[in-house]
C-alpha cells in the first residue's frame, strides 16, 4: 500500500494557489474526508480547479458564449451545417482560440450539429441543408491559452410547430432544475434527479447512456455526470469543480444507437426529435457559476 504524505497546516496548499495548506484546503479536505468514510464518491484533487486556473477557464467560457452568439446572429432556413461549422472555426481562431472537438479522438469537424432525431454528435455536412421546421443543437467547445470550455445551444429553424417547441422548451428548462441544485456538499445526484424528474412529468424521457462530463483542464475530466440519477447519490460537489448540465431530452423513448457509417452521430432509436442544452458550471462556496452556456 502506498504510504499518502500529510501535509501541514503551514506547508502550501496542495491546489497549487500559494497559499499555506491551514488557511486554504485543509477544512475542505476534512470535509471529503468525512464523506468519504461515510461511503460516497468524492472528488479528487485533480479536478479541483485553482483561482487562477478557474480564470482561465471563465475566459474561455467567455468566447465560447461568443461563438454561440455568432452562430445564433446567422443560423437559419437554407444554411447548411458545414456554414455552422466555417463560422465557429473561423470566429474560434480568428479569437485567438482553438475548437476542441476538431480532431479529437478522430472527429473531422470543429463543432457538432444535431438535427431533429440526432441526439448528439451531429457531424456538420454540406448535404445538410437546414429546412423551415427542423431543431438543432449546435455543440461549441473551445481551447483558449490550453484551457477548455463547453456548451450548446437550441435552433429552431422557423415555424417548427408546437410539439418540437414545446420539446426544446422543456429539455431547457430540465436544465435550470438541475441548475437550481448546484451548490457545495450536495451531489450530483441532486442535480440529476431535478433534470429527470421534470422531463418525466412533462412526458419526455432522458438518456442513459450519454452524459455529462468535468471540464477545463481538459475536454472531458471526470466525474461523469447522470441525468437520471438519485437524489444524494454520484460524486459529492465541492467548490472548485466544473462540470456540465446537458441531458439530452427525447420525445419518445430513451432508446439511441449509433451511426455506424461514421462511428460518431447517436440517433433516437424510434426517430422521434430530442433536444439538448448544455451549460458549465462552476461549484462555488455559496451556490454556481455557469462559465458557459
Amino acid at each position: 500500500m502506498q504510504k499518502v504524505q500529510k501535509i501541514g497546516r503551514n506547508d502550501p496548499c496542495w491546489c497549487g494557489s500559494g497559499k499555506k495548506y491551514g488557511e486554504c484546503h485543509m477544512v475542505f479536505d476534512q470535509k471529503i474526508g468525512r464523506a468519504r468514510f461515510s461511503g460516497h464518491e468524492v472528488p479528487s484533487h485533480k479536478i479541483i480547479k485553482n483561482p487562477a486556473q478557474i480564470e482561465k477557464i471563465r475566459e474561455s467560457g467567455k468566447l465560447n458564449i461568443a461563438v454561440l452568439d455568432y452562430v445564433a446572429e446567422r443560423i437559419g432556413a437554407g444554411v447548411t451545417t458545414q456554414e455552422i461549422d466555417d463560422w465557429v472555426y473561423q470566429f474560434t481562431t480568428k479569437h485567438g482560440g482553438i475548437p476542441a472537438p476538431l480532431h479529437y479522438e478522430g472527429f473531422p469537424k470543429s463543432v457538432c450539429t444535431s438535427v431533429n432525431s440526432q441526439v448528439c454528435h451531429g457531424i456538420p455536412s454540406d448535404d445538410v441543408v437546414l429546412k423551415e421546421g427542423d431543431i438543432v443543437n449546435v455543440d461549441v467547445s473551445t481551447i483558449l491559452d490550453g484551457f477548455f470550455s463547453d456548451s450548446s445551444r437550441m435552433f429552431m429553424i422557423g415555424d417548427v410547430g408546437p410539439e418540437k417547441e414545446r420539446l426544446v422548451r422543456v429539455a431547457k428548462e430540465a436544465v435550470d432544475k438541475g441548475l437550481e441544485k448546484v451548490k457545495p456538499w450536495g451531489y450530483l445526484g441532486d442535480m440529476g434527479q431535478a433534470v429527470h424528474e421534470h422531463a418525466k412529468k412533462n412526458g419526455y424521457t432522458v438518456v442513459r447512456d450519454v452524459g455529462g462530463h468535468g471540464v477545463g483542464l481538459e475536454f472531458h475530466e471526470e466525474p461523469f455526470v447522470s441525468y437520471v440519477s438519485r437524489k444524494g447519490t454520484e460524486m459529492l460537489m465541492a467548490p472548485g469543480m466544473i462540470f456540465t448540465i446537458e441531458p439530452m431530452v427525447n420525445m419518445g423513448t430513451d432508446g439511441i444507437y449509433v451511426d455506424d457509417g461514421n462511428g460518431w452521430t447517436i440517433y433516437t432509436e424510434d426517430g422521434k426529435p430530442s433536444a439538448q442544452w448544455e451549460i458549465m458550471v462552476l461549484v462555488t462556496e455559496d451556490g454556481h457559476e455557469v462559465l458557459a452556456y
